[in-house]
């Protein structure tokens, strides 16, 4: 692999061909509605990468903003990137964090943890992120909880292309953030129109986010509200903005562990989800994933469970 961002070599030719997986939107809590891009009936992950809410832009000036009370998660890393406003992080470590653009929170929970997340009184008018979850493996998920806020990321500028490597590693810039599984996470922000090619791990997954403008992603027009999947096996990748525009790339290793998600759970079968509903909704999270301090709200009750056992799947959705 070049250890460079951009290579002025074409793509391979035999490369998988592309997926386009068009977003839908969903609530969240009373303020704030978001896209939700993964998991997809056509991919439920990328590597590791197993949710991606888009959320924004939007205008929240005299409006509460983001209002997520205290809920619990197992199994996973909770990514928050915004590129607008501010959010107030709160969880059951004692960890109480303010995150503003630019910066990266992450949040593993292991075996249990519980947060909430607010948009504080006194915000800027607009709001717009990324909320992404990854699994965790099978070593990892019955660890201790954890929490990490990094503001200072790697970058890399390229004429009117800049680079910030959120988590993971993209050729030689690696992210401070600690992860499980090798991945890359990475922003790509245009001040103007631009064409070039990144570099890739062969062996990972990727797919690209357009958070604002338009770009060309290897030939296929990406706007805002879709995720374009690209498979494994390509060692660069072709881009081309006509103006500004704010791309995320997110790429792994393919996970080969089945997973059950529900909820707010990710787990290996249908009794991990049971026990973990069980344990938060006995005292709300008093034994295992603790209470979160400083926050006024009520925790959320977990749904019913549906009426079916819920099966583990694979990452291509098969059971």
């Amino acid at each position: 692999m070049s250890t460079s961002l951009y290579s002025a070599e074409p793509s391979p030719v035999g490369e998988p061909d592309s997926v386009l997986l068009p977003g839908h939107d969903v609530p969240l809590g009373r303020y704030t509605t978001v896209r939700r891009l993964l998991p997809h009936r056509k991919r439920r992950m990328i590597g590791a990468w197993c949710f991606v809410d888009h959320f924004g832009p939007d205008d929240v000036s005299g409006r509460p903003g983001m209002q997520v009370p205290p809920h619990p998660h197992t199994g996973l890393q909770t990514v928050t990137w915004l590129v607008e406003g501010i959010i107030e992080h709160r969880d059951s470590l004692g960890s109480h964090q303010l995150i503003a653009p630019g910066q990266l929170n992450l949040m593993t929970s292991g075996h249990g943890i519980a947060h909430s997340e607010y948009t504080p009184p006194d915000h800027p008018d607009g709001m717009h992120g990324l909320q992404l979850w990854l699994a965790l493996p099978e070593q990892a998920r019955h660890g201790a909880a954890r929490f990490e806020h990094h503001e200072d990321l790697p970058t890399h500028r390229d004429g009117p292309v800049t680079v910030t490597v959120v988590i993971g590693r993209l050729g030689e810039l690696t992210s401070p953030a600690g992860v499980h599984s090798p991945l890359a996470g990475a922003e790509m922000h245009y001040s103007a129109a631009a064409t070039h090619t990144v570099t890739l791990e062969s062996s990972f997954e990727h797919g690209v986010v357009v958070m604002s403008g338009t770009a060309t992603v290897d030939g296929t027009v990406l706007e805002p509200g879709s995720l374009l999947y690209l498979g494994s096996g390509r060692t660069s990748l072709d881009l081309d903005v006509s103006g500004p525009a704010r791309l995320f790339l997110l790429g792994g290793e393919p996970f080969e562990e089945p997973l059950v998600m529900w909820w707010n759970f990710v787990g290996r079968g249908h009794d991990d989800i049971v026990r973990a509903r069980e344990q938060w909704m006995a005292g709300l999270g008093a034994e295992r994933f603790g209470f979160v301090g400083g926050c006024a709200a009520d925790p959320l009750p977990a749904p019913d469970l549906p009426t079916v056992r819920l099966k583990a799947r694979d990452r291509h959705g098969r059971t």
